[in-house]
């Protein structure tokens, strides 16, 4: 079965199974979004790809693509609710993007540019997250965590290793690491983990490596968020 509906106007086609953002990845039609990665199943945590679907809201990642829909997303309603969830990411954690070594090549900083988030909005928490570099060749900050997953499901689904976990619940969820000790050099994480390569901000860093790309030249730098 395929078929097609309307985002934003535009007629895309989908393949049977395809949700509305895979489907309009396809089209070269660009939908915000954080959690997703099309090497693992959806979702839905952030809601970021959040769309309107014949006047109601709904994630993209995870819903179906349907015949005839009509899927608003560039709209100012979806982007100003898509900023209001930008902005309560960046103050519940600690985001300095001036100074961080993920800069240009940060998709939470890139979506921020791209729905035109110009400030927090709100207030700071400047929560208190450790540090951890016990591990020989890479860097654990997880001051900059927006609790999307996407380590914890790329270590157990494909690595097999488990090394990352979510622990705790609401505002007080954070990442932790699969260890009695606490650090990640306690445990089997390795660089040719799928773990080490899919954070889409700057808490899983590779040391001995930081700017090896200048500020300016990185992809984000060169290039909108549209993929």
């Amino acid at each position: 079965m395929s078929g097609s509906f309307k985002l934003d106007g535009r007629e895309i086609p989908f393949r049977d199974g395809q949700t509305i953002l895979q489907a309009a990845q396809d089209a070269g039609q660009d939908i915000p979004h954080l959690c997703y990665h099309p090497d693992f199943k959806p979702h839905g945590s952030c809601k970021v790809c959040s769309v309107r679907i014949d006047g109601r809201t709904a994630a993209s990642c995870t819903t179906p693509a349907r015949d005839g829909m009509q899927v608003d997303s560039n709209v100012p309603e979806v982007n100003e609710e898509r900023r209001t969830l930008l902005q309560m990411l960046f103050v519940e954690g600690n985001h300095f993007c001036p100074s961080c070594e993920k800069s240009g090549a940060c998709r939470l900083q890139a979506t921020a540019y791209q729905v035109q988030m110009v400030s927090p909005h709100f207030d700071h928490f400047f929560p208190d997250r450790p540090v951890d570099a016990s591990h020989p060749d890479y860097l654990l900050d997880t001051n900059r965590c927006i609790l999307c997953s996407l380590c914890v499901r790329a270590s157990r689904d494909v690595d097999g290793k488990n090394v990352f976990a979510l622990s705790g619940r609401g505002i007080r969820t954070h990442l932790i690491v699969n260890a009695a000790s606490g650090r990640l050099g306690d445990t089997d994480f390795s660089a040719g983990d799928k773990a080490a390569h899919v954070c889409p901000v700057g808490v899983i860093l590779k040391k001995r490596v930081g700017f090896a790309v200048p500020i300016g030249q990185r992809p984000f730098d060169l290039a909108p968020a549209e993929e």
